[in-house]
């Protein structure tokens, strides 16, 4: 089916939640993505971070292949083999030490949530329940995960959204202070903002956010959704700040394209779960943790962590040059290969012409332009998005 046909289908059958460019994606091959009429682009959307591996890599389809032949449901009513085998591989490599699965990133944010508040309940008190989170965060579009997102834009025509959440300022120490009162349970960051724009959270500020929750005995989450497995140039984001949480939310790369979501905890915290406490459904079914293995042991066995952050410094060099030369590029910021360059105009018509150029890049909070491309993208691709970036953007000059 053709792009203007199935335009035709999706407004017809579809409710109309996205706004999509004319452009109808069929097949992927490495960091290269297809359309319906067969054009070819360079991909550096990544689903939105997902594909870790790009398109069609051999060892993640072999996985989900072998998997499919023998089980892809079986309910976590019993023992399931690859969801134990998912779950070691991600306490051997993080500070956690019990995992809980589930299908997404806001399912994910879900669980720490209701953890937290389930902890907190236990340990202190049902007065204990109020969660900060941040200013310009994304945490997903529950209504409690709604609710912990800190735009306001997001919460629109959804009210009431469920209590007890507070906003403060990242990098603020001060206004994450000024919230705390003896009923916060816990507080919520992520390493960066990525639907924010592609915010960094500075070194000092999560150390000392660390200790200010030791301290005074909250939680600390920290949503890695986008950061998670990879993406930063470290397995995960917390590790480049000398710190560890309470509770660690993963989604996005983490399946590389096969849903899942995972909400990773110390003991402490984790055993505020009993049997009936949470679940879901597909959380952990065995397709999924098979596709996630196979990320893993791709990430962990071919030296991608030293590529990513070799061409994650490339690319931000790249923007930086560029920065130097186009006045409508206000600053560029990012970790690994999560980078953003913050304009001076509105970025959307920038993202529209770039995929007249045949390259899929995005655009967040309105004028800061977001590369998350596959973790296997090389130099030369990255030098086609800054050729591409360039012509675009010295044409508005």
């Amino acid at each position: 089916m053709l792009t203007e046909e199935l335009k035709q289908y999706s407004s017809q059958y579809l409710m109309q939640n996205y706004a999509r460019p004319p452009i109808s994606i069929v097949r992927g091959q490495g960091c290269k993505v297809y359309d319906a009429e067969g054009r070819e682009y360079l991909d550096f959307v990544a689903g939105i971070a997902v594909n870790a591996l790009g398109h069609d890599h051999p060892d993640l389809v072999t996985a989900i292949e072998q998997q499919a032949r023998h089980l892809l449901h079986a309910s976590n009513l019993y023992y399931s083999e690859p969801q134990v085998q998912l779950a070691q591989q991600l306490v051997e490599l993080s500070f956690g030490q019990k995992v809980f699965f589930c299908n997404s990133g806001a399912e994910a944010n879900e669980a720490a949530i209701k953890l937290a508040r389930k902890y907190a309940t236990e340990k202190f008190g049902p007065e204990r329940y109020e969660i900060i989170t941040m200013h310009n965060s994304f945490h997903g579009r529950t209504l409690a995960t709604l609710a912990a997102t800190g735009q306001a834009k997001a919460h629109q025509g959804f009210a009431p959204l469920p209590e007890g959440f507070s906003y403060a300022n990242l990098n603020d120490l001060k206004s994450v202070k000024s919230l705390i009162t003896e009923r916060t349970a816990a507080v919520i960051v992520e390493p960066i903002q990525g639907e924010g724009g592609v915010i960094v959270a500075n070194q000092d500020f999560m150390q000392q956010l660390r200790a200010l929750c030791s301290e005074r005995q909250i939680l600390l989450i920290f949503d890695e959704i986008q950061t998670g497995i990879g993406r930063t140039g470290t397995m995960f984001a917390y590790e480049q700040y000398g710190i560890h949480p309470d509770v660690m939310t993963l989604a996005k790369g983490l399946g590389g394209g096969v849903p899942i979501g995972a909400c990773v905890a110390t003991d402490m915290v984790a055993q505020a779960f009993g049997p009936g406490s949470h679940g879901s459904t597909f959380g952990g079914n065995p397709l999924a943790c098979a596709a996630s293995l196979a990320v893993i042991r791709v990430v962990l066995g071919s030296q991608l962590l030293d590529k990513i952050q070799t061409v994650g410094s490339y690319l931000k060099k790249g923007l930086e040059e560029l920065k130097n030369r186009v006045p409508l590029i206000k600053e560029v910021r990012g970790k690994g290969l999560l980078q953003g360059i913050e304009l001076s105009i509105d970025g959307k018509p920038v993202v529209q012409d770039c995929l007249t150029r045949k390259v899929l890049i995005n655009c967040t909070a309105e004028r800061v332009l977001r590369f998350i491309p596959p973790l296997i993208i090389s130099q030369k691709e990255v030098d086609q998005l800054l050729k591409v970036l360039s012509d675009s953007l010295m044409k508005r000059l």
